[in-house]
């Protein structure tokens, strides 16, 4: 399995780069805070973890280990796949998911799409006792230039399982911040909080 890969970005998106190793792009499916802090042309390093089915090898990549960990431990649950666990650490940081396990949170757990009632409680039943909390580093991401970070920001939204009118009705929620200077990545991470009150 891959469990890290390391070279100069080719392309960044809001949910993926695209890391030149060895000569080949390996596109990294990854949560929109950690791609906000990929730079074209620079080198990254990813802890990634390696997905195999029968008709696909997907890699996800991951700030730091703690978050692959994280990715993976959430995967033992049933009916939780990487789509779905990679979405949860799109809406909560590492420790807010341990935290939310731990106390039993259901509300923020449903939080995440994908996620029900019956889903959440059986994530904190089965997780409980296997995550404990720890701390995590935070990302900064660039300034949008225009507004073209609309576009960015409906776009991970929407391929984080949010309809177009809840990502468009998000987007225009946290439109003042960009006149502000806030980061694309501040920006999603406003909208999120925004889908999940």
């Amino acid at each position: 399995m891959i469990a890290s890969v390391r070279g100069n970005v080719l392309r960044a998106g809001l949910d993926s780069v695209v890391v030149d190793v060895g000569g080949v792009g390996m596109l990294v499916h990854t949560t929109p805070r950690t791609a906000a802090g990929m730079r074209t042309g620079q080198s990254a390093s990813l802890a990634t973890s390696m997905v195999v089915r029968e008709e696909s090898l997907t890699l996800y990549g991951f700030a730091d280990e703690d978050e692959r960990s994280l990715f993976e431990t959430v995967q033992t649950v049933s009916g939780v796949g990487p789509r779905l666990a990679l979405a949860m650490l799109a809406v909560h940081s590492p420790d807010a998911v341990r935290a939310a396990v731990t106390k039993g949170d259901l509300i923020a757990l449903t939080k995440v799409p994908g996620i029900g009632r019956k889903g959440a409680e059986r994530i904190v039943l089965e997780l409980r006792d296997k995550i404990g909390i720890r701390s995590e580093p935070v990302s900064v991401g660039d300034r949008p230039a225009t507004a073209a970070w609309q576009g960015q920001v409906r776009e991970a939204l929407v391929g984080l399982g949010w309809t177009v009118r809840q990502a468009d009705d998000a987007v225009e929620a946290v439109t003042p911040m960009a006149s502000d200077g806030a980061t694309v990545s501040a920006l999603l991470k406003a909208a999120l909080q925004e889908l999940g009150r």
